[in-house]
């Protein structure tokens, strides 16, 4: 349980939680602040999500935000495995990249939450950016499959 102090408010821009949150995940640094948890995105479904596990403080809340392991599909591969017990997530647009000044450190995928199993699926409201490191010479530092992801999930 995190303890935050009264009127605490958690509103992070998108080069905070990639520049600072994520990559100290990644490289195993203390954060100032647990107010991110980790969990195992795939084996909890988004109604779940929101409950008591990433919940910060005891105010309502619009956005919740995780650490997750990013799961490949296939042993051998590259996709990624985005499916739970009722569902999935689809990945919806185009990436957006993450700057910090001109430097381009992450990247945000936005996803959709679909009830049932591909491709006849039933499209929800549940929408999760995913948000990953990245490099200017495009060397992702996340060829590990131990490699975290950070979701906000609104």
């Amino acid at each position: 349980e995190s303890c935050v102090p009264p009127g605490f408010r958690f509103h992070p821009t998108d080069e905070e939680l990639v520049g600072y949150y994520l990559r100290k995940k990644v490289a195993s640094q203390k954060i100032d602040l647990d107010v991110i948890r980790e969990i195992d995105l795939y084996r909890i479904e988004p109604w779940d999500l929101k409950a008591e596990r990433c919940q910060i403080g005891c105010e309502e809340q619009n956005e919740w935000y995780f650490f997750s392991h990013k799961d490949k599909k296939y042993p051998t591969g590259t996709r990624t495995n985005r499916a739970t017990m009722a569902g999935f997530w689809k990945a919806t647009g185009r990436d957006k990249a993450v700057y910090d000044k001109s430097k381009l450190i992450g990247m945000r995928k936005t996803l959709v939450f679909y009830k049932g199993r591909a491709p006849h699926g039933q499209k929800s409201d549940w929408i999760m950016h995913e948000y990953r490191l990245e490099s200017d010479d495009h060397a992702s530092p996340q060829a590990s499959p131990h490699t975290y992801i950070l979701s906000s999930l609104i």
